[in-house]
């Protein structure tokens, strides 16, 4: 039986805690360090750089972060795992080594590549994308660690699968070992987006008290050889690891209780949860199956270009007001956008101590093919109404040129059409081949609800009291594409039994109001205690078309635990 191997991650996102892989490499004992530098809004990202220079398209923030952590890690024994090559891992794994001369260093570097489907996307119906990528696996990863990398960079693989593959490498685990699998993407899921399993964007964040005194600590996954695993961090650091914080990063971005990837279809209805220690939480039980016959392909576009003007509105008659400006602007318009969103936030106080709570921002949002047609030519026509429009008239911004945005969708390919290459140090390359087993996604059977919460007095139903959701339930929101998801639990088994036959798609939707005209999909994970709610359409065509107030849904969870609902007087 080998020792766990301890995983840590330094980087939830492009953009994250720079001095983290400093952090991380010399705070306490590691194994292997991963980074997760992509997320679909980043593809495009990448992709504009691409456009301006074909030898970039990766992060390069990591590279910057190897500047002292490649010495550190080399000098540790700690290897390096990361997504950061994204449209161009070859190229990062170039400049990698270019660093490492520079440095007098001499890491094994080998890179994962063929997710890349740009050329072929005519050839596969994928439409005309900017960019296009499978969501490949983790056995690239594990060839390369096997081989004997010390640096090993990726395109698109899953974001599970920088932890999965050092995982499968250690424990030297075969492709159907499904149970062992998916207990390491549950523990990769879970420190794949850093700080958010340690106290970052947690619900309960006031409960943490003194332990909070500082930035939360970045998480460490130690993986067993039967798929188990304890969730922890380095020892003196800030934040926490709880049930509550773990149990919160498993609902993030999911759907049911499938969770597919392109290894092992992850059974998240079959996790267990338990304290091992002060900032331990143990991972057991988790089943996998086989995965799906297709890849998910991540196609960004640009959709077009778009602007906004921001006029504040003051004092009395805001309706009056923001129908008067309305009608202008569109009358001013040389043309009118292919879009025109009107949106107001009603937050002005009555009678109101300062300016700022007397006033409220009504928005004008354009979208157009054209860049013409939402540049100046729009936002000079807000300005212009300066001292031709209503009372107080103000903006929050001067004219502006309209700026490109872009489209997220996903596609699916056979797992046959993508050749999944890695690189070894020597230069070899070696093609791994897709999974001989596959199982259709399919939703599970209806679970069984539990016993609901009996009556509390002879008399009647118990009493109850009108409280925020939150005071008695935690919540997790996140963007997939254009949906969003917003998983819902609870710490007690008696509120489980209340929350489950309570917080039904009618109420979720009577209680966030965006929600009604959309398709919303309940599902039921009794293990965690827990409802996940996915919301269609509520974000567009994704975080890149900034179609939505909360682009990314990260406070649509925060929204519902502050609506007020009827809650019986013993749970609270």
């Amino acid at each position: 039986m080998t020792e766990p191997i301890r995983i840590g991650n330094a980087s939830g996102f492009y953009g994250d805690r720079f001095s983290a892989v400093q952090e991380m490499l010399t705070g306490g004992p590691l194994d292997v360090l991963t980074g997760d530098y992509l997320a679909e809004l980043t593809m495009l990202i990448l992709g504009r750089d691409r456009l301006k220079d074909p030898s970039l398209g990766y992060a390069r923030t990591f590279l910057k972060q190897l500047e002292t952590g490649l010495g550190e890690a080399l000098d540790r024994g700690v290897k390096i795992v990361s997504n950061a090559g994204g449209l161009n891992p070859a190229g990062l794994a170039a400049a990698i080594q270019t660093l490492a001369d520079e440095l007098g260093l001499h890491p094994k570097i080998a890179y994962v590549e063929g997710d890349d489907l740009l050329p072929r996307v005519e050839e596969l119906d994928l439409g005309t994308p900017l960019t296009a990528n499978a969501y490949l696996g983790a056995w690239g990863i594990a060839e390369a660690l096997q081989a004997g990398a010390d640096v090993v960079v990726t395109g698109r693989v899953t974001d599970a699968s920088v932890i999965v593959g050092p995982a499968a490498a250690h424990h030297g685990w075969k492709r159907t070992q499904y149970d062992e699998l998916a207990g390491a993407v549950a523990a990769g899921h879970v420190i794949e987006c850093g700080c958010q399993a340690t106290g970052g964007n947690y619900a309960f964040f006031t409960e943490l008290h003194d332990r909070y005194n500082s930035r939360p600590g970045f998480p460490i996954a130690q993986i067993h050889a039967d798929g188990s695993s304890v969730i922890t961090k380095h020892d003196n650091t800030g934040g926490a690891v709880t049930i509550d914080t773990v149990k919160a990063q498993l609902l993030y971005e999911i759907t049911g209780a499938r969770y597919a990837g392109p290894d092992v279809t992850t059974r998240l209805d079959t996790i267990e949860l338990e304290p091992d220690g002060p900032d331990r939480v143990r991972i057991s039980g988790v089943r996998g199956e086989p995965p799906p016959p297709t890849y998910k392909v991540s196609l960004n576009s640009v959709g077009g270009f778009r602007n906004e003007v921001d006029f504040v509105l003051t004092g009395l008659q805001l309706e009056e007001k923001a129908e008067l400006v309305q009608r202008q602007l569109e009358q001013a318009l040389p043309k009118r956008p292919a879009e025109l969103k009107w949106t107001i936030a009603w937050t002005e106080k009555p009678n109101a101590d300062s300016e700022e709570e007397a006033s409220v921002f009504l928005r004008c949002a354009a979208k157009d093919p054209d860049p013409k047609v939402v540049g100046r030519a729009f936002s000079s026509a807000a300005v212009e109404l300066a001292l031709a429009s209503y009372p107080g008239f103000h903006v929050t911004a001067p004219p502006g040129d309209g700026s490109p945005y872009g489209v997220f969708r996903a596609g699916y390919v056979d797992i046959h059409e993508v050749e999944h290459v890695v690189v070894l140090p020597d230069g070899t390359r070696r093609t791994i081949e897709a999974a001989a087993e596959t199982q259709p996604l399919t939703d599970v059977d209806d679970i069984e609800l539990p016993v609901p919460l009996p009556q509390l007095a002879f008399s009647g139903p118990p009493r109850t009291r009108e409280v925020p959701l939150g005071r008695i339930a935690g919540a997790r929101s996140g963007d997939k594409g254009g949906d969003a998801n917003v998983g819902v639990w609870v710490r007690q088994e008696k509120t489980w039994r209340w929350l489950a036959h309570t917080l039904t798609v009618d109420l979720f939707q009577e209680l966030l109001p965006e929600t009604r005209d959309l398709t919303v999909t309940r599902y039921v994970l009794p293990n965690l205690w827990a409802v996940n709610f996915v919301v269609e359409g509520l974000l567009g065509e994704g975080v890149a078309s900034q179609a939505r107030f909360d682009p990314q849904a990260k406070a649509v969870g925060e929204w519902l635990r502050s609506r007020y609902i009827d809650v019986p007087e013993v749970l609270l």
